[in-house]
């Protein structure tokens, strides 16, 4: 384990690998056009050399990271990272770890970061998978937030979701005991895949009653985008799915 945390810019890196390649499984996400505005130039220059985490190929002391022994949360996938910064401002107590490949959306959630002056959030630029399996300790994670992955909607592109067994799996060791896992999603194929995918993993229960069909009520701490409201007023539904660690 590294004796010192290791803070400076994440590199651009490699994106959008079709199918599985060196690095062992299918990629989740493909890399998406889209230029950085000024702005989000300039905050990624000034915020990541003090909040990004290079990735690297072995485990890193999270407490050393934040500089406290603070509960530590995982969020895959900060989009623009509006929702990643109000609930990082809303729990100033929490440390948060935001793993995202788009460069604008690392951008943006760096002008997030210092307008809000959070110092409880940090950014790792990199695939979410190699990050988790390399990178955190088991039993290091108080939760993980998996909020609007992609939903790979087209059959053919199912297996391309991040919510799938083995990542699963993965996530759940990083997951110190009573830890949460909360993925929510606005496609209900891909609710019940991951409602059906945690429901298999051991170490996993479902916090949420039969009633509900195993989905849970969302929870005040995640903050309803624009986006969300826009699709509910539609009559689209979203699911949230909250599992703990045995």
């Amino acid at each position: 384990m590294s004796e010192t945390p290791l803070i400076h810019p994440a590199s651009e890196g490699e994106e959008g690998e079709y199918v599985a390649g060196r690095h062992g499984h299918i990629k989740s996400f493909v890399r998406r056009a889209g230029r950085m505005s000024v702005a989000q130039e300039n905050y990624y220059a000034e915020m990541m050399p003090k909040i990004g985490i290079v990735y690297q190929p072995q485990q890193i002391d999270l407490a050393a990271v934040y500089g406290r022994n603070n509960p530590k949360i995982l969020e895959i996938g900060t989009g623009m990272g509006e929702t990643t910064a109000k609930i990082a401002d809303g729990n100033r107590d929490i440390d948060y770890l935001g793993v995202e490949v788009h460069v604008p959306g690392v951008g943006a959630l760096c002008k997030q970061i210092a307008e809000r002056k959070l110092e409880n959030l940090r950014i790792c630029q990199h695939d979410a998978v190699e990050v988790v399996r390399d990178m955190l300790p088991e039993a290091a994670l108080d939760g993980v937030h998996v909020f609007f992955p992609d939903p790979w909607h087209k059959a053919r592109h199912n297996k391309r979701r991040l919510i799938q067994s083995p990542f699963v799996a993965l996530l759940a060791s990083r997951l110190k005991p009573g830890g949460y896992f909360h993925c929510a999603t606005d496609w209900e194929d891909y609710a019940h895949q991951m409602l059906e995918v945690l429901s298999a993993e051991p170490t996993l229960e479902n916090t949420a009653s039969h009633q509900l069909g195993g989905f849970a009520p969302r929870p005040e701490y995640r903050p309803l985008t624009k986006f969300e409201n826009r699709g509910l007023r539609l009559g689209h539904g979203v699911w949230d799915v909250i599992f703990r660690k045995k």
